[in-house]
């Protein structure tokens, strides 16, 4: 199931990272999508549901957090493409340009990446958040040139806004190889 709105925190400790998923998945009817810990030693918890559940469950988790809130948002329409390629486990045919979106975070990329998915025709190829990249996060998109350029100048310019932006690139013929590396 694809949930049409999420949140997400993002913690910097995994103890209070439990406490708020406990405290989230019990203020509201929201289903818990992900909750680990991430590099850094941070912790992030992705919930989904109907909005008003999922603003509840963000409150009351941002509440919990003890001063441990490194950020938080809701998205109460993300793209479906968003999810989807956060959970990929095996490659989308890649479809011409590779865009690249990175971030020093784990909650402004997933914003970017929907942004990215809402401003242009593109396929994500994959979402990965904070695992063996030093807390960082990043999302990789294919396209046509014009669609892939649409999509990351959006993406980049939510990271960038937020001060958050490690690098953002198009690679409009990407040599197969570097293809293969994507996921």
């Amino acid at each position: 199931m694809i949930e049409k709105s999420v949140g997400l925190i993002e913690l910097s400790s995994i103890a209070a990272g439990f406490q708020v998923a406990d405290t989230m998945l019990k203020a509201g009817n929201v289903r818990l999508l992900l909750a680990r810990s991430i590099c850094s030693g941070k912790y992030m918890v992705l919930i989904g549901g109907d909005n008003a559940a999922v603003e509840a469950a963000i409150e009351a988790g941002a509440e919990a957090a003890n001063g441990c809130l490194i950020d938080s948002f809701v998205c109460a329409n993300i793209h479906p493409e968003v999810l989807l390629a956060l959970g990929r486990t095996s490659a989308v045919e890649p479809n011409g340009a590779l865009g690249i979106l990175e971030s020093f975070n784990v909650t402004t990329l997933l914003q970017a990446a929907d942004a990215a998915a809402k401003a242009a025709h593109i396929n994500l190829l994959e979402v990965r958040l904070a695992m063996a990249l030093g807390g960082k996060a990043f999302c990789t998109m294919t396209g046509d040139v014009g669609s892939v350029q649409a999509a990351v100048a959006a993406g980049r310019k939510v990271i960038a806004d937020a001060g958050v932006l490690v690098n953002a690139v198009v690679i409009s013929r990407p040599h197969p190889e570097v293809y293969r590396e994507v996921i």
